[in-house]
């Protein structure tokens, strides 16, 4: 049994939501300079180089690519092997998100009572936290600065089965279209398909974790991403809403079974600023 103290367990969380606020990945910026290549418009170019100099600015002077620095959400694949000493392992995590948040400079968005009072609880906590228990004897923390306007984008229907394949694209590509300049585009389009409402829902955004344009293992989920990302890309919405062919960076989609009588979907976009950071301990 291996023993990881609590205390490191704080200290990344705490580093890693601030190089995410800071940091875009090579993968998001390598896709970004593609798509001023292979933008049509002029003023969507224009749009795609001010996010790439924003970009820049950021990572230089360790500021946040955005002032809506997310909720945060935090994946951890726990070793069975591995035993957190020192403090109780939540407990150490949304301690990370407050020291990050503050010791960063990110904004507080989290409001307590949201159909009330919506109290600012100050420090960017409670953390949403998924779980995993996985085999080994290491720990592996994914964070995900989720943006509120990118994620008031999310939509869920239930299919009928009948509706099938073309009815799964169609939903995606009709929820980008819809949201139009809302979540900030080029987007990163996450898509959860089968399982429970909640499961798809959960697939949807944790295909937000991959590497921007890595397609899906399976092959026929593969084509599904390509499929969807060229309709999405013929929306003409554009970079920021503005119009032209980078609408989206990459479709990803996560697949589970289905009840017989099911078929979920889900989406969850994902803006320019497509945000994480990991580390194993």
């Amino acid at each position: 049994m291996r023993e990881i103290d609590a205390k490191k367990v704080t200290e990344t969380v705490a580093r890693l939501f601030q190089e995410a606020n800071f940091f875009l990945g090579d993968d998001v910026l390598d896709y970004l300079k593609q798509g001023v290549e292979r933008e049509e418009s002029p003023l969507g170019r224009q749009v795609l180089e001010q996010i790439l100099e924003n970009a820049d600015i950021a990572a230089k002077e360790r500021i946040p690519i955005c002032q809506d620095t997310g909720f945060a959400v935090v994946y951890l694949e726990l070793g069975q092997d591995v035993h957190i000493v020192g403090g109780d392992f939540y407990a150490a995590v949304e301690e990370g998100v407050r020291q990050g948040y503050s010791e960063g400079y990110l904004r507080k968005s989290i409001v307590r009572q949201p159909f009330s009072a919506r109290v600012n609880t100050k420090d960017n906590t409670p953390a949403v936290i998924h779980t995993e228990v996985v085999g080994g004897e290491h720990l592996h923390i994914t964070v995900l600065p989720k943006g509120g306007g990118s994620e008031n984008m999310s939509r869920l229907v239930m299919l009928k089965p009948a509706e099938g394949r073309q009815g799964v694209i169609d939903f995606v590509v009709r929820a980008v279209e819809e949201a139009g300049s809302n979540p900030c585009p080029p987007v990163i389009v996450g898509v959860g398909v089968g399982g429970t409402s909640d499961k798809t829902v959960f697939l949807a955004k944790k295909a937000l974790l991959r590497r921007v344009g890595e397609p899906n293992p399976d092959p026929e989920v593969a084509e599904l991403e390509k499929e969807i990302l060229e309709r999405v890309n013929n929306t003409g919405v554009g970079p920021q809403g503005f119009g032209g062919r980078i609408t989206a960076l990459a479709v990803h989609a996560e697949v589970f079974p289905a009840h017989i009588a099911s078929l979920p979907v889900a989406v969850n976009l994902q803006c320019h600023a497509a945000r994480h950071k990991e580390a194993v301990l």
